[in-house]
């Protein structure tokens, strides 16, 4: 759905249906403090309008928070491991905040739903935790030990990061049962919709992440 709102004028395109396809896009709408959830069916242009601001430089900062389209990973390790960095790292730490933050304002203006995903905020944010704490690793310790072209102790670190990949799975799978597969109920407001778009957005983007490492980097050194 990403690809397909980009391909058209997102100035034209509703609050809503930006929040929904754009992952992050949430934050950047509360911070013009444009309103996606009640407010959600009013175009961008008209909501910027309104507040006078520039629907063609907040359409910009929008278009930049879409993921970049899989492409050939490249075979130099260094370059495998800026890759990471900068298109998976960069990602995880800009889009689990606004999650964790979209998350308790759904528990909270739901919470006497049947289908409130209760304790949803707590999980994201014990995932923010080790997530950072496991890229914070990799990037002091593990790949700068992998830009010097390895070490006779590598298989030590790279262990201890395929096993909290499995913790990082685990969690995964504990996300998509708290939210029945990031299936909002009938009805559900835009902010519970995009919540959901974007935990099965980060779940994708995980998933491949944890892969490139386990199944491509670490094996390249033995591991």
């Amino acid at each position: 759905m990403t690809t397909a709102i980009l391909d058209r004028d997102l100035t034209a395109e509703s609050l809503g249906a930006i929040a929904t396809a754009i992952p992050g896009a949430t934050a950047v709408l509360r911070r013009y403090k444009l309103d996606f959830c009640c407010g959600g069916d009013v175009p961008l242009a008209e909501a910027a309008a309104r507040r006078g601001l520039d629907a063609l430089t907040i359409a910009a900062e929008l278009a930049r928070l879409a993921p970049q389209p899989e492409e050939a990973l490249p075979g130099d390790p260094d370059a495998l491991i800026d890759l990471i960095e900068t298109r998976y790292h960069a990602a995880h730490r800009r889009e689990v905040p606004e999650l964790v933050r979209l998350a308790r304002r759904v528990e909270a203006v739901h919470a006497e739903h049947p289908r409130r995903p209760a304790g949803l905020a707590d999980l994201l944010t014990r995932m923010e935790a080790e997530l950072e704490s496991h890229m914070q690793k990799e990037e002091q310790v593990l790949f700068p030990m992998m830009r010097r072209g390895g070490h006779p102790m590598i298989g030590q670190p790279i262990g201890m990061m395929r096993h909290e990949h499995d913790d990082h799975g685990e969690h995964l799978r504990e996300l998509e049962a708290l939210t029945e597969g990031f299936t909002p109920p009938e009805g559900a407001c835009r902010t519970w919709r995009a919540l959901y778009a974007g935990l099965d957005h980060l779940t994708g983007e995980l998933m491949r992440h944890i892969h490139i490492e386990n199944s491509i980097l670490f094996p390249r050194f033995g591991a």
